[in-house]
């Protein structure tokens, strides 16, 4: 039998994007910012830092580098429920909605962090309000998706389960109607994987 694909996104599930932002802004400023709001859901409202412009927007955005993206750390609790998962019997995927000549950045950055995944599909962000994960999911014939973005979980069919994670609420976009057609919601992967596992179990019996 096929081994079954669950499908994993990155930053905000995998890997603590916020955390990473802090430290590209002391790169590149001298200076680590300050937590603003610990609850917020986008890198730029959790921290101090001021809204960019001209070159030092284009210093800032030259952060964003390969280095950058390969070197991102794990979210507490990630890397064990990755395993928990391979070892009742699921491939793992990571889908992430980052521009596809990172997508080798991103693989180095989950295998050095000792994550058991060996593929990653980098999708490219949306650009015309289109789910840019639909396509990477059905290909990869996946029987779930994990992503802390609301709109990454819109029409990926009825074959997959789609669940959220919620994380930092404030500023968050995963409200709205859209929410009622989530299959689950989770604070965090490990969540995630704890819940995914006990209902097989209980099916079992």
């Amino acid at each position: 039998m096929k081994t079954p694909v669950i499908a994993l996104d990155a930053d905000g599930v995998l890997l603590d994007y916020n955390a990473a932002y802090a430290k590209a802004w002391h790169k590149a400023f001298g200076v680590h910012p300050q937590e603003r709001d610990p609850h917020a859901y986008w890198a730029a409202d959790r921290w101090s830092v001021q809204r960019l412009e001209g070159p030092f927007l284009a210093q800032w955005k030259e952060e964003f580098d390969d280095d950058f993206w390969s070197t991102i750390p794990a979210i507490e609790s990630a890397l064990d429920a990755c395993f928990q998962l391979v070892g009742n019997g699921y491939a793992l995927v990571c889908v992430s909605a980052l521009q596809p000549h990172f997508e080798g950045a991103r693989l180095r950055n989950l295998r050095d962090l000792g994550f058991p995944i060996e593929r990653v599909v980098a999708t490219g962000p949306s650009t015309s309000g289109v789910n840019p994960k639909a396509h990477a999911v059905a290909a990869l014939g996946a029987i779930a998706l994990v992503d802390d973005y609301l709109p990454n979980l819109v029409g990926l069919g009825v074959n997959v389960h789609t669940a959220l994670i919620t994380r930092q609420p404030h500023g968050s976009p995963n409200v709205g109607p859209a929410l009622s057609a989530v299959a689950s919601t989770h604070r965090h992967l490990g969540e995630f994987s704890t819940w995914w596992l006990s209902g097989l179990r209980e099916a079992s019996h």
